[in-house]
């Protein structure tokens, strides 16, 4: 044989390529005879070969993923998220304008041949010999609509998705199969629906309408000429024909599809002429993708239901499962966000909380007896620039919130007192309640076990006025610490425990309550959400119903909706009802009468708690009517800064109180939400009132003027190591040495030190 000259006729690669080409040709049209061994060329994986015959019989058709849409408890769109920004639409609802675009530009024999075009294939095989190189493709619709489905199975694994695309004649082999079976099932139209619906067009649009939407604004129904030959141009390679980067090479492509339609007499050349010297006419709608892009501030509360959907195993066994459902999407997802309560949550916490503020606020609210979640926000909002956060600070670690919670200071108290009350303590107990103390030792924990002050632990009260004895409701609406920590001594840990266990209050991280006495000052780091379902369990008369975020969940399949089974709120009682009207009565006296006075609603019955922990790193009011129920927190995510001479939405405090700063953002929030709803009343219980004692009128020592002086002076000592003489505070003690370990919250940053204020 004579040699070639060089450069001349073909390469011993050109001719394989040739070869095999035929050869796939052959086993497509065939179909059954199987092609010869090429293992080394890629048909066969790991060295054996795969006949046609042997490749699977049936491909199924992969649900696309598209948008989610999340909507309010109204219907209103909240936010949609997506993996790939996709709507599915009927082939009668794209403009024929684009159908006949993307066959004159990608397949221009689409209706002439079957799965594989035989004539366009030998022409390419021919011109990519005669070039050396890959010059020119000769797959049909069909078969990059099966392509596009191996890429769509693949979702966003990258060994998946390189799988998919491998340039091996293996995959050939199965693109060409599945293309020949796809023919015979679904004709021509489905196969051009299926492929405008799945095709990527660039700028995060996947699908026709998508693409529609992104680039000129509306449906893809509506293309007209030039728009859709711009479309079908981009195809080939997105981002090398993006109009949005490079709108000259865009109009070059565009203009190609136009003189190809003319050529195969779609249009005529005055029409394509015409298209030609038209603008591209953008007017381009940038991607809303994701929590971030959420209305009425609630991101952070879309991101709860998306953490919660991937976290529920209503959704799936596996995370994997559940997230894999989440990036197909194509979900309807109704929350039990209310749009006028959501309003009235970030309207009141921009009034009283700037985002530029030292410190944060984060309120959320929930409906007794349905678990139903209203209103989640914070003045802090949703992102990653400055004065921006993605923690959710109202909800627990799993959930998107901070490491740990934050302390809740006094707001704790009230399940002490139910703790108590349910166990049999009466609302009138009195206990001597001194200014400042040791916490009580030994007390009993459970499995037999007793917490030891072995350090020498105190606590006081926020003002050195409040010296005791006091009763239970006295103690509440001051909010005595002293009082507290004798009454979680007398009674012991285990039935606080045994309350919080049954009002779901667990730490931030999910972890249970340690059992320590200081536990009664709010020293533990709760989540805002936490709090407010557990209150909300007061003003349900003793149900605690467990929060959900959404109502229903429907899915398209095809053109169909498919509803999902979403979680329910398990309800199931916390307390006796007797015991949730004293509570209900004791909380509605801090409101009238004690700390939470500048908290209180002007129109109807209303309950809470103010709490502040100590160092003033965290400030709270958890409150309820009888059927709403809301927590707010303000402080520093890090727990770093001390609320003292600052300045909170432009407001000085020389000190911040839970009634000043949390108290007035609850009372607003509260006022807006329920706005034309039924004005409820609780069941309120009659708890007399104390005797009005001399508290601490003497001076503590033998000769006290009065009963006052003389529990004074006994308190100081025999309790607090004060002198027969003590002073009306019981004697002089050391500070308290107890506190947060750094990294508390968030990675760093202390908590708070167990002295819980009013």
């Amino acid at each position: 044989m004579p040699k070639k000259r060089s450069g001349g006729g073909l390469s011993a690669t050109q001719q394989a390529a040739k070869f095999l080409g035929v050869s796939v040709l052959a086993g497509a049209v065939m179909a059954g005879i199987a092609l010869p061994a090429a293992g080394a060329l890629g048909l066969a994986a790991k060295g054996s070969v795969q006949g046609f015959d042997e490749i699977p019989a049936n491909l199924k058709s992969p649900q696309l993923s598209q948008r989610t849409r999340i909507l309010d408890s109204q219907g209103n769109q909240i936010a949609q998220v997506y993996s790939r920004d996709r709507t599915v639409v009927d082939l009668k609802d794209i403009s024929p304008y684009m159908q006949k675009a993307i066959v004159a530009i990608e397949d221009s024999r689409y209706y002439q041949h079957g799965a594989i075009d035989l004539k366009g294939v030998l022409r390419a095989l021919n011109k990519n010999a005669q070039s050396g190189g890959v010059s020119q493709g000769a797959s049909t619709l069909t078969q990059q609509l099966v392509k596009n489905y191996f890429i769509e199975e693949a979702g966003d694994d990258p060994t998946k998705v390189a799988e998919a695309t491998q340039q091996t004649l293996g995959r050939k082999v199965k693109e060409l199969k599945y293309a020949i079976q796809l023919e015979e099932k679904l004709g021509k139209k489905k196969i051009l629906e299926n492929y405008l619906n799945i095709t990527f067009f660039g700028e995060q649009a996947y699908g026709v309408e998508a693409a529609s939407q992104r680039y000129f604004s509306q449906h893809a129904k509506d293309l007209n000429l030039q728009q859709a030959a711009l479309l079908a141009g981009i195809v080939q390679s997105p981002s090398r024909y993006d109009p949005v980067n490079d709108e000259a090479e865009a109009t070059k492509r565009r203009n190609v599809v136009l003189e190809r339609m003319a050529q195969l007499g779609d249009i005529s050349q005055a029409e394509a002429d015409k298209a030609k010297e038209a603008p591209l006419g953008l007017k381009v709608t940038q991607p809303k993708n994701g929590c971030i892009t959420a209305t009425k501030g609630a991101g952070f509360f879309c991101k709860y239901v998306e953490n919660v959907f991937l976290t529920d195993p209503v959704f799936g066994k596996t995370r994997e499962a559940r997230a894999k459902l989440w990036n197909q999407g194509g979900l309807t997802i109704r929350t039990t966000l209310d749009p006028q309560a959501q309003d009235s949550v970030q309207s009141s916490i921009k009034d009283h909380v700037y985002k530029s503020d030292a410190v944060a606020a984060a309120a959320t609210l929930v409906e007794p007896g349905s678990g139903k979640i209203l209103a989640m926000g914070q003045s802090k909002p949703y992102g990653y620039n400055k004065n921006e956060t993605e923690y959710n600070f109202s909800v627990d670690r799993d959930y998107g919130g901070s490491n740990y919670g934050f302390p809740t200071g006094s707001t704790f108290k009230p399940f002490v007192a139910a703790a108590a009350i349910e166990g049999g303590k009466s609302a009138t107990q009195e206990y001597s309640s001194p200014y400042k103390m040791n916490y009580p030792s030994p007390v009993q924990a459970c499995d037999g076990k007793q917490w030891v002050n072995t350090t020498g632990e105190q606590v006081e009260n926020e003002n050195e006025s409040e010296v005791g004895p006091y009763q239970m409701k006295k103690a509440m609406a001051k909010s005595i610490n002293t009082y507290f920590v004798q009454l979680i001594s007398d009674i012991g840990l285990c039935p606080v425990v045994k309350m919080t266990d049954a009002l779901h209050v667990h730490q931030g991280d999910g972890s249970k309550l340690p059992q320590t006495p200081a536990i009664a000052l709010g020293a533990i780091g709760l989540s805002p959400l936490t709090m407010a379902s557990a209150y909300a369990t007061f003003a349900d008369r003793g149900m605690y119903c467990t929060p959900v975020a959404i109502e229903s969940i429907t899915q398209k399949v095809g053109n169909e909706q498919k509803s999902l089974a979403v979680p329910k709120s398990t309800c199931s009682r916390a307390m006796s009802e007797k015991t949730a009207d004293t509570i209900n009565t004791l909380l509605r006296g801090v409101i009238d009468s004690g700390t939470g006075q500048q908290a209180g609603l002007d129109d109807r019955e209303s309950a809470g708690k103010t709490g502040t922990t100590d160092s003033r790193k965290n400030a709270w009011f958890v409150g309820y009517t009888p059927n709403m129920a809301g927590a707010v927190w303000v402080g520093s995510a890090k727990q770093n800064i001390e609320m003292t001479n600052i300045t909170i939405g432009g407001v000085y405090h020389s000190e911040v109180f839970g009634a000043d700063t949390p108290g007035p953002i609850w009372k607003d929030a509260m006022t807006g939400a329920l706005e034309g709803k039924p004005s409820e009343s609780f069941n309120l219980i009659d708890i007399p009132d104390e005797n009005d004692k001399g508290k601490g009128h003497g001076d503590g020592n033998n000769n006290g003027d009065n009963t006052g002086g003389l529990i004074g002076g006994l308190i100081g000592d025999t309790s607090d190591g004060g002198t027969t003489n003590g002073s009306t505070n019981g004697g002089s003690t050391p500070t308290p040495t107890f506190s947060f370990p750094d990294g508390f919250i968030q990675g760093n940053g202390n908590g708070g030190n167990g002295r819980g204020r009013n």
